[in-house]
């Protein structure tokens, strides 16, 4: 049984492709994915058969292998980095907090600037299984 990487997939547009381990692009229709999958991460490792389609090489009854690498877990800082940014988030936060128990909101700019942050650290600390 053949197997590849996810190139990638659209679960709105129902099909993507994979890179097979022989570097071949083979078309990935929706209908091919394994019941209750309904969209694909880009890395994930498949098996799948092989049909000949209109217009190439087209998987059919597709397997995951294995979880898709995570590319939040490559891209994210080190524990130790990220420790130190948390540290200085809790300052910030402290700093909004007192001004909220004085029933006074942060500077727009400000208020802009803190939900920037958290949505970043946030993103950091977001891993998708």
């Amino acid at each position: 049984m053949p197997s590849g990487r996810v190139r990638w997939f659209d679960a709105t547009r129902g099909f993507g492709f994979i890179t097979s381990d022989e570097g071949k692009d083979v078309f990935l229709p929706a209908l091919a994915l394994p019941a209750g999958v309904k969209t694909l991460r880009k890395g994930a490792k498949v098996e799948f058969s092989v049909a000949e389609g209109r217009k190439g090489p087209q998987a059919l009854d597709v397997t995951l292998v294995g979880p898709a690498p995570s590319v939040v877990m490559a891209t994210r800082p080190k524990a130790d980095d990220m420790a130190a940014i948390v540290e200085d988030l809790i300052k910030l936060l402290d700093s909004a907090g007192n001004g909220l128990r004085r029933h006074h909101y942060p500077a727009p700019a400000e208020s802009k600037k803190l939900a920037t942050l958290l949505r970043a650290v946030a993103d950091n600390f977001d891993v998708q299984d």
